[in-house]
C-alpha cells in the first residue's frame, strides 16, 4: 500500500483548515496546531492585530526562532531526546516542511 494519506481539521484563530496528514501523525499535528494557535493568540494580544495572515507569518518566525536557538544551543540535549524516544530530527524537520507547504496551499486557496 502506498502513502496512505488522510485529511485532518485543524483550527488556528477560530478558522478551520483541512490539511493532509498520514494516520500515525494526526496526534502529533494536532499538538503542533495547538502550538502554533496560541503563539498566534499569544501575538495577537501583544500586538492588537487580527490578520491572520500577518499573525501566521509573526508566529512561524516566532517558532523558527526558538527552534533554531534550541538547536545552536543544545545539539547535545536534541540527540539525547532523539535516542531515548527514538525520534529523528532530520525525519521530523521534513514532516514539518511537508506540514508548512500544504498549510501554505491552504491559505493561499482560501
Amino acid at each position: 500500500m502506498l502513502n496512505e494519506t488522510n485529511f485532518l481539521d485543524i483550527t488556528l484563530l477560530g478558522r478551520e483548515y483541512r490539511v493532509a496528514c498520514p494516520p500515525d501523525q494526526r496526534v502529533a499535528l494536532l499538538r503542533a496546531a495547538g502550538h502554533v494557535d496560541g503563539k498566534m493568540r499569544e501575538i495577537a494580544e501583544k500586538t492588537r492585530n487580527n490578520i491572520a495572515e500577518r499573525l501566521a507569518v509573526m508566529a512561524a518566525l516566532q517558532i523558527a526562532h526558538e527552534h533554531l536557538g534550541l538547536n545552536q544551543e543544545l545539539p547535545a540535549d536534541h540527540q539525547k531526546i532523539e535516542l531515548e524516544i527514538g525520534l529523528d530530527m532530520d525525519e521530523l524537520r521534513g514532516r514539518i516542511c511537508c506540514m508548512e507547504a500544504e498549510l501554505d496551499a491552504v491559505l493561499q486557496s482560501g
